[in-house]
């Protein structure tokens, strides 16, 4: 047993105060007539009707409260488990409310009811809405309420509180029959300690003398004294009920003359005119002729059982439930009212029937195995089972075992499962559109995850189903299959390798690849259209009975179609018919985004890689570059790389990223990468001095955007090319700086650095540039920060990855080197575009040792040298 949620503070509302005086006072007039009780050590089934009331009304707890001085849970579901035993006081509880009104009270948001605003449950948050509906017994008293809440507001239907009410129903009817069941087993108990003490009486009639000879418990019995009582048969058809005399004379008389049993239960009129029940039992005995001589045997009082026995009997006509016995040979002893009318038999024509002959489908099915069970156990059991024409339904199934044979109660639930079964189904077509999309959408190729959906429609959706996709080409092509019946699969295979080409264009494909809409087509029909031709024997091997085409359309244009398979003598339900067209629907749109995609992707990589041009070739150097788009279209464009040399031919690199991407930042990269060759072209002038020039031309043009770039010169004197070295100038506008390569392999890291504003910001900012001294041999590498960013890296640890790739790869030629540290970093499918652009010094046959001796890191020089 459980506690109601509990509650906080002491404010309660007008309205439960007084629906708990108005309630006690009625319990106090009713009390006697009620006369329910909590079964003993609880019920399940209250639980599990709970449980059944919470989920078809998709609440988060609910509860069954009786109503006596304070409120006692006699079943629940979503609560935490508690001792109860005391029970809750009943200004507390939102059932007091509803019990007081004699009517379901269903509250959508009961912070906002002053009815109950007030009450613990509802100031802690415990309860926010909640739908409650009364217990009445078969006398009309409200005994309890049946109710289900949850901890946020919401809305209740009339149909839900309908489908509480039905439960209510049965709540009430369990609740009836346990305090019934508990009544008759105490009856039973007081009869068998009173007939153990005094209460059973024997009897011994000599047929030859005509003496009756009764003990004291049976005298009592009949209301005779020792003295008053006869000793012949006339004392006992004295107190025998007029209307009984007939039959317990015929019983004695056959026994007689049988030589047999006696049994017979009849009344008897007492002196004061009491009448009792009585029981007798009883053998004759022969005598030395064969016939009887002696007829003895016992007898007690069963009035208290009768009473007990028809209190059953009428409490069982009113149950809304049905309700038979077995005997032990499995003959029907009794049936209610409601029985006879779910059975669709009267009593007189079952009544002694055997139940496998009166019922024969109930042999080899959950029926017989349940009863079978629970004779041989002696256990009770519970189930739900389907009943065929002509009962055709389902139904709510309890029995009991008991010495004398089986009880049986029984509720039709064949509208509650249809219920369940719809919302089941309904719950089963939401998951299966949410799985179809999380295909379509975890995936950027769009055509394959179509080609899966036929394992995601069948068979909740149909037999068998085919996909065809339009290629870019305009053709129709099958790309996906599947079958319930793995035996079938391989003919669905071969049907699909084979259908197109024999299909003609009035075919149910093509019409819904034309016309946009979906085609029903009978299968019949289908063959005939598909000729002598393989793949109409091989439809007709697969034998569906029916099938639709669905378009897959996307913005304008139908890009595929789904079409369903379905057995002979089925068809689509209307609910799963829209499922699939909502399937059919997600999946066009998915493919023509796929379209769009790709488009849009191959747009900016055109226009990106059209924009980079082959690099020029020195006599002094090797000059790589390399590009690779991103693998997501709309991250495509405005990375850029340049090499080219200037009037006093110097070589140049430059590498850049404008901020922003797709086709926009790719045609923003090709003005600024044209502005930025035209000025250091033109003008001859150092990296700091052309990133001024780009900065200020930007801010004329108005180009409004955003880029970093890092621009290197390459510079040497006659002196420097005998010394074996060169001299790079370069400028830094947001960029990160480049990796130099020693000859001996080791990756060098400038030893100061930092970047100047970025290009598009501040058109007067003074831009600074550094030198650095290379030995022949040596490489530098510009790179975009594509190349070394990870969304779950930080840039450090990219740089890190970035040296070590170098350091690795130092020795292989310089386009190779590229191409291996592309393959290390991205893996194929970078995040971000990726721009490289690399110089490697030609070496000299002889290298000679710089000025400066070894080192690790290059001489970094600040500012512009005169004269450079």
């Amino acid at each position: 047993m459980q506690h109601t949620p509990p509650g906080v503070g002491d404010a309660r509302p007008l309205d439960a105060v007084r629906a708990a005086e108005t309630l006690r006072d009625d319990i106090a007039r009713t009390r006697a007539a009620r006369r329910l009780r909590l079964p003993e050590g609880g019920d399940g089934g209250l639980d599990r009707l709970v449980e059944l009331a919470t989920r078809l009304l998709a609440a988060e707890a609910g509860q069954i409260s009786l109503l006596d001085d304070v409120q006692t849970v006699a079943g629940a579901a979503g609560l935490p488990v508690e001792d109860a035993s005391e029970g809750s006081p009943l200004e507390d509880s939102l059932c007091t409310v509803t019990a007081a009104h004699g009517r379901p009270l269903a509250v959508p948001d009961a912070r906002a009811d002053d009815r109950v605003a007030g009450l613990p449950p509802v100031a802690s948050g415990a309860i926010r809405a909640y739908l409650g509906v009364p217990l009445e017994n078969g006398d009309g008293h409200t005994v309890g309420v049946l109710c289900v809440f949850s901890t946020s507001p919401r809305h209740w239907s009339g149909t839900d509180v309908a489908t509480l009410r039905q439960l209510a129903a049965s709540v009430v009817t369990e609740l009836e029959y346990a305090a019934l069941a508990a009544e008759y087993e105490r009856q039973h108990v007081r009869s068998t300690l009173a007939m153990d003490a005094a209460g059973v009486g024997t009897f011994d009639w000599d047929l030859r003398t005509g003496e009756l000879t009764w003990d004291e418990p049976l005298l009592e019995i009949f209301g005779y004294t020792p003295a008053d009582f006869g000793g012949t048969i006339a004392a006992f058809n004295a107190r025998l009920h007029p209307d009984d005399a007939e039959r317990v004379g015929e019983a004695l008389q056959s026994s007689i003359d049988a030589v047999g049993d006696f049994e017979a239960q009849y009344r008897v009129v007492r002196p004061d005119g009491a009448v009792r029940w009585v029981r007798a039992r009883g053998r004759a005995l022969a005598g030395a002729g064969g016939r009887a001589a002696r007829l003895i045997g016992a007898a007690f009082d069963t009035t208290e059982e009768r009473d007990v026995e028809a209190r059953v009997a009428r409490v069982l006509e009113s149950m809304p439930a049905g309700f038979f016995s077995l005997d032990r040979d499995w003959r029907f002893t009794h049936v209610n009212a409601e029985g006879e009318r779910l059975l669709q038999r009267s009593r007189e024509e079952v009544l002694g029937q055997d139940l496998w002959e009166a019922f024969p489908s109930a042999l080899g099915g959950p029926f017989e195995e349940h009863y079978r069970g629970a004779m041989e156990s002696g256990e009770p059991v519970a189930f739900d089972a389907y009943y065929p024409a002509p009962l055709d339904g389902w139904y709510e199934v309890r029995a009991w075992p008991s010495p004398e044979g089986l009880s049986v109660y029984f509720l039709e639930v064949t509208e509650r499962r249809r219920i369940r079964d719809r919302a089941e189904r309904s719950a089963q077509r939401l998951a299966l559109l949410a799985q179809v999309s999380a295909e379509l959408a975890g995936t950027l190729d769009a055509r394959t995850a179509t080609g899966h959906l036929p394992r995601l429609v069948v068979p909740a959706l149909a037999d068998w189903c085919i996909v065809t996709v339009v290629d870019p080409d305009g053709r129709p092509r099958d790309v996906g299959h599947w079958h319930a019946d793995p035996a079938a699969r391989p003919l669905v295979e071969r049907y699909a390798a084979v259908r197109l080409d024999a299909m003609p264009a009035t075919s149910p494909v093509a019409r819904a690849l034309v016309t946009g809409e979906p085609v029903h087509a009978d299968a019949h029909e289908v063959a005939d259209l598909l000729g002598e031709s393989e793949a109409r024997s091989l439809l007709t091997a697969l034998a569906p009975g029916s099938a639709i085409a669905l378009p897959l359309r996307g913005r304008g244009r139908t890009l595929g179609v789904l079409t369903l398979f379905f057995r002979a003598g089925e068809t689509a339900a209307t609910e799963d018919l829209a499922t699939a067209r909502d399937v059919a629907d997600r999946a066009g749109l998915a493919l023509d985004n796929a379209r769009l995609y790709a488009q849009q992707r191959q747009l900016a990589e055109g226009l990106q890689r059209s924009l980079l041009t082959k690099p020029p070739e020195p006599d002094h150097a090797e000059i790589a570059v390399r590009y690779l788009p991103a693998a997501e279209a709309a991250r495509v464009g405005g990375d850029w790389y340049d090499a080219f040399l200037q009037p006093s031919g110097a070589t140049m690199l430059v590498i850049g990223d404008v901020v922003g991407h797709d086709t926009e930042a790719a045609a923003a990269m090709g003005q600024l990468r044209g502005l930025l060759r035209g000025i250091a072209t033109y003008s001859d002038a150092p990296p700091a001095e052309v990133l001024r020039g780009l900065d200020a031309s930007m801010a004329v043009l108005q180009t409004r955007v955003l880029a970093t770039a890092a621009v290197a010169r390459f510079e040497q004197t006659d002196e420097e090319r005998r010394r074996g070295i060169t001299r790079m100038r370069w400028a830094n506008a947001g960029h990160l700086p480049p990796l130099v390569v020693n000859p001996d392999g080791s990756v060098a890291e400038l030893a100061s650095w930092r970047g100047d504003l970025l290009l598009g910001v501040d058109a007067d900012v003074r831009r600074s540039e550094s030198v650095v001294t290379l030995d022949r041999g040596s490489t530098v590498l510009l790179f975009t920060d594509g190349l070394v960013e990870r969304r779950d890296a930080d840039l450090d640890a990219g740089m890190l990855r970035l040296r070590d790739a170098l350091a690795e790869f130092a020795g292989r030629p310089l386009g190779e080197v590229l191409d291996r540290v592309i393959e290390r970093l991205v893996d194929g499918r970078p995040e971000d575009d990726v721009a490289l652009v690399a110089v490697r010094l030609h070496p000299q046959d002889r290298p000679r040792p710089v000025e400066a001796g070894p080192r690790d890191v290059p001489d970094v020089v600040p500012e512009d040298p005169a004269g450079a």
